[in-house]
């Protein structure tokens, strides 16, 4: 069979396939002869060709043998290696069981973004853990901790973390197989397989990967049946030494109708909170963030004051601190004018409304109260003993934080003491978050459920 014939057979296959998969997997083949029987081709990766032998070859060698008779079997070999490598190995379709050779570019994942990487990662105290971890795991070498979960709320470096270690990990290892995507895309993938009745490859092709990172993984919870082939995908992972990544909104123990056996795995590795960012982290952010605008925007000045001031003001969500500034530098750049608090104010007029803060004292009393196992009455009370005047403490540092009243205001209510108390128990805190890691944990833990 010549190439010319080889050419107006593909009419004919493109009538019985239909066009979309004609284009996607019958096209990219480049006829190279035939010989012995056999229909040789060059196929774009080992994974395509196998696809196209399972699902096609019948219908190839049932085309092709109207022209020559002789040809029994197809083999594949792929494109890029057509110079170096041996005559492509037969192999009959009706017995091909061998594992496909998954390629990057034929995985289902997500794109990676090219901005998320750890040089444009921004370390500060809250996230300085998660970020040591995933420059462990992404130096590659023997699986130390597996799986990785990091969690954390939203837009607090997760997913950029995530895109740092795939991107690392391919810069060391191109022969690595990283396979990054989202547990929502997962479970789409899970669902078209059982729809197409292809469950097999979907195994074959997630059991083949040498990285599997899932995103937002809490999105599986409640879905029994992706749950399961989850749980299987991670174990036959593990038992080949091959590192898991996940990430997530909250702790495993945390994401409800998680399946127990899955959050026990999950529990298994490294867990890594990614903190709440603080006024040094969130102002490194910016700072970094300016000095990658001025380079598209060199005539722009920013007055002294205002990046500080968005580090104040803008303090639950790093996306919206990064879109923040962005609006001032592109409406700066439209009107003309230098990036000072008037321009702030008149640009982010919706941003500082949305983000002032709505936590009330009374809210911060009962939440510490609550997680003290005291009374409310306790912690406004007149009585000093260590049991109440501790947490009394605390509340009196979280007022002060996460609410804009004053020290006085703060000090009238709790039961009108004076704001020179306040004062003192604010600075008390400071002091033992530094020397005792169960405060620092308890601020923490107390800030993120008031800010959820």
């Amino acid at each position: 069979m010549t190439d010319e014939q080889w050419g107006a057979l593909q009419d004919n296959i493109c009538k019985t396939v239909g066009d979309n998969n004609y284009k996607a997997w019958i096209e990219p083949l480049e006829y190279c002869g035939a010989e012995g029987g056999i229909a040789r081709f060059y196929a774009p990766t080992n994974f395509f060709g196998n696809y196209v032998n399972q699902n096609y070859g019948d219908l190839l060698i049932s085309q092709i043998s109207t022209l020559n008779p002789s040809i029994r079997r197809l083999a594949f070999a792929v494109a890029d290696a057509a110079n170096s490598v041996e005559a492509p190995k037969a192999v009959k379709p009706e017995t091909q069981t061998a594992a496909p050779q998954v390629a990057k570019e034929e995985l289902p994942g997500a794109p990676l973004d090219a901005r998320f990487t750890f040089d444009t990662f921004v370390v500060g105290k809250p996230n300085e853990l998660a970020h040591a971890a995933a420059k462990r795991v992404a130096e590659g070498g023997p699986v130390t901790f597996n799986p990785l979960f990091l969690y954390g709320g939203v837009g607090l470096g997760k997913t950029h973390l995530m895109h740092a270690i795939a991107h690392e990990l391919r810069a060391r290892n191109p022969q690595l197989t990283v396979l990054y995507l989202s547990a929502e895309q997962f479970m789409y993938r899970f669902v078209q397989a059982l729809r197409e009745r292809r469950m097999m490859d979907f195994k074959e092709l997630f059991r083949s990967v040498d990285i599997l990172m899932v995103d937002d993984v809490q999105f599986i919870a409640g879905k029994d049946s992706t749950q399961e082939e989850f749980f299987h995908t991670f174990n036959a992972l593990v038992d080949q030494n091959k590192q898991i990544i996940i990430s997530a909104d909250r702790a495993p123990d945390e994401i409800k109708d998680l399946e127990n056996r899955i959050r026990s795995r999950l529990q298994s590795g490294l867990v890594v909170d990614l903190h709440p960012t603080d006024y040094e982290l969130r102002l490194g952010i910016l700072q970094t963030k300016a000095e990658m605008y001025r380079a598209h925007y060199p005539g722009l000045q920013i007055e002294a004051g205002v990046l500080e001031f968005l580090a104040q003001r803008i303090s639950t969500n790093v996306r919206v601190l990064e879109g923040a500034l962005t609006r001032l530098f592109a409406f700066a750049s439209l009107v003309g004018k230098p990036i000072n608090m008037d321009l702030v104010h008149d640009s982010l007029a919706d941003v500082l409304r949305a983000s002032e803060r709505k936590i009330s004292i009374e809210e911060i009393q009962r939440k510490v109260a609550d997680h003290y196992n005291i009374r409310l009455s306790d912690i406004v009370g007149p009585k000093r003993v260590r049991t109440f005047a501790r947490p009394r403490q605390v509340a009196m540092y979280l007022c002060k934080q996460l609410t804009s009243r004053s020290l006085p205001e703060i000090g009238r209510r709790f039961g009108g003491r004076d704001h020179t108390t306040v004062m003192h128990g604010v600075r008390r805190i400071e002091e033992l978050r530094q020397q005792d890691g169960q405060i620092e944990e308890d601020i923490e833990l107390l800030r993120r459920m008031l800010e959820a």
